[in-house]
């Protein structure tokens, strides 16, 4: 289970990586110290699960939550010196909530609740896009998405059978489905099953090369090596 550790304090997330270290099956991804940071290694990082603080600057654990509520992954548990939010945590959906110093034996309780919601998850359907054509609503399966296009206010979508328009950006699709969509470049999102591999170019310019289709975009150098970490995790 890969585990982004969430705190403002570098000496508890170094207690939380070293307890993590004594729970059989975990890979910490990330450790960062607040949520806006959180959420820009989401994409990178691909957490199956957040230890997550409450009291941090700028957007803290339970905005955080809430902008991930509902999701599959990534879960959270709040890891946290105060009691008084543990109602609100829950109302987010957090699957547990620990009081600092946190004890191995409950973050191991923790952690199999964790699995036990990931492994529930993953027999769930496919997620779906929404979009609007002469007024009515269309849905469109992540699975028949080739890919994801910026274009000024609107995100084109190509998929199997045609295109469509949708008023989310991209950034909002990313963090909806953080483990079913990899960003490419700036304007460019594709499911991350039709990623198949990467073809160099002579002039220096990687292209993807995606399932089901003869269009390749361009990767670009900043997301590049996340590119090729997910295509070397299979």
């Amino acid at each position: 289970m890969r585990v982004l550790i969430v705190d403002d304090e570098p000496l508890a997330r170094a207690r939380l990586a070293a307890l993590l270290g004594e729970c059989g099956g975990c890979e910490v991804v990330g450790s960062v110290g607040d949520g806006e940071a959180a959420l820009e290694a989401l994409a990178a990082a691909r957490p199956d699960l957040l230890l997550l603080d409450i009291n941090m600057p700028g957007l803290d654990g339970t905005a955080l939550a809430a902008r991930l509520a509902g999701r599959a992954r990534p879960q959270v548990v709040f890891c946290t010196a105060y009691e008084n939010h543990a109602i609100a945590a829950f109302e987010l959906g957090a699957v547990d909530y620990l009081l600092k110093p946190v004890r191995l034996e409950r973050l191991r309780e923790a952690l199999q609740r964790a699995r036990q919601r990931l492994a529930a998850a993953a027999q769930a359907p496919a997620g779906h896009l929404y979009a609007r054509v002469r007024g009515e609503q269309v849905r469109i399966a992540l699975t028949e998405v080739i890919c994801l296009l910026a274009e000024e206010k609107y995100v084109r979508v190509r998929h199997a059978g045609g295109e469509l328009l949708l008023d989310e950006s991209l950034r909002q699709l990313e963090e909806a489905y953080p483990e079913q969509l990899v960003r490419l470049h700036r304007n460019c999102l594709v499911p991350a099953e039709r990623l198949v591999g990467l073809k160099a170019l002579a002039d220096g310019r990687v292209l993807a090369r995606l399932a089901g289709t003869d269009f390749s975009p361009e990767v670009s150098r900043r997301n590049l090596p996340a590119v090729r970490r997910l295509l070397r995790m299979g």
